[in-house]
């Protein structure tokens, strides 16, 4: 569906993330994948999209110079905003087993920002989905922790995997947002260009 696009540019996917690149490879878009390591700072001050916009530009600019006439950067950044704090990737196993008690019962934020940056622009897309999780025991939290340890995952948790069969009771907007990537924003903003 992509294919005249695919001829006029190369995409590159700075993003380790094998949900991301999967998605990608799902929406029949060719890509290669660069990677830099960028330490995720942002000033405190900054709330909701603020953040992931900040975040996905920062390492959109880290290939400031690097990118060619025809070649169309994509970064991503997502958090899980909730009670007016960001929950990024946990520390370790205690902090993700807070993360999820803290969340039990309640409705938090998913947010994602795409940033396509060209050697002439760059623009950020970003999407907001509200996830509500049913009550969660502590036997259910450690079974996922011990089993899927998904310490990888902003807020702790991978809606595709046990906890989203059990722990989801509503979830409202794009559900690949919460994946990682709001794919028909992308496909959009690609088919679009």
């Amino acid at each position: 569906m992509l294919s005249s696009f695919d001829k006029n540019y190369k995409i590159i996917l700075a993003s380790g993330s094998p949900r991301r690149q999967q998605f990608l490879k799902e929406l029949a878009v060719d890509f290669e994948i660069r990677l830099k390591e960028i330490d995720e700072i942002y000033p405190e001050n900054l709330q909701g999209v603020e953040i992931t916009n900040f975040l996905a530009i920062l390492k959109a600019n880290a290939f400031e110079g690097e990118i060619a006439e025809n070649e169309i950067l994509i970064t991503s950044d997502t958090i899980v905003w909730f009670e007016n704090k960001a929950l990024g990737k946990p520390k370790d196993y205690d902090d993700a087993f807070q993360m999820l008690k803290s969340m039990s019962g309640k409705t938090h934020e998913v947010i994602t920002s795409v940033c396509f940056k060209t050697i002439h622009k760059t623009e950020t897309v970003f999407e907001v989905t509200k996830v509500t999780f049913n009550k969660l025991s502590d036997e259910a939290i450690q079974y996922y922790l011990d089993h899927y340890k998904p310490f990888d995952k902003a807020g702790a948790y991978g809606i595709q995997e046990w906890i989203g069969l059990v722990g989801i009771a509503k979830i409202e907007g794009s559900y690949t947002n919460v994946v990682g990537l709001p794919t028909d924003k992308v496909y959009a903003y690609l088919t679009n260009l």
